[in-house]
């Protein structure tokens, strides 16, 4: 199996803009537990090294990283056969998160939906036949 590593550089590098087909719950979650991370690192050792240089790179990374961020969050929502215009419910305070939440981890719909594969069929055949 990847790891989170794995997911976080094919969320950002690989699929940086795709905002087509499905992302199975553990690409989603794996990406956004690194991103997490690395934002808190920041937060953490920032500050201490350089109050100026931590803003900046917050900043750039907030920027580079809002786009795959939205495009794994709507692959995620299409996994469960919902458009990804379900994330904008995210904006109606509390409940709304958490509404998006219980979408976000809700497991996938099986076989091919409207959006897509499933992701789960594809890792299984890349396992069985390479």
């Amino acid at each position: 199996m990847e790891d989170a590593l794995d997911y976080y550089k094919e969320v950002v590098f690989e699929r940086y803009a795709d905002f087509n087909g499905r992302s199975r719950r553990a690409e989603f979650w794996y990406f956004y537990m690194v991103h997490m991370l690395i934002i808190i690192g920041m937060a953490m050792i920032g500050p201490r090294i350089n109050i100026g240089f931590y803003i900046v790179g917050i900043a750039v990374y907030t920027v580079l990283t809002v786009i795959p961020t939205l495009a794994v969050t709507i692959r995620r929502l299409h996994d469960t056969e919902k458009s990804g215009w379900w994330y904008f419910i995210s904006f109606i305070p509390i409940v709304g998160s958490i509404i998006l939440i219980v979408f976000l981890a809700t497991e996938g719909t099986y076989g091919t939906n409207l959006y897509g594969e499933d992701p789960k069929e594809e890792e299984y055949y890349l396992e069985e036949h390479h």
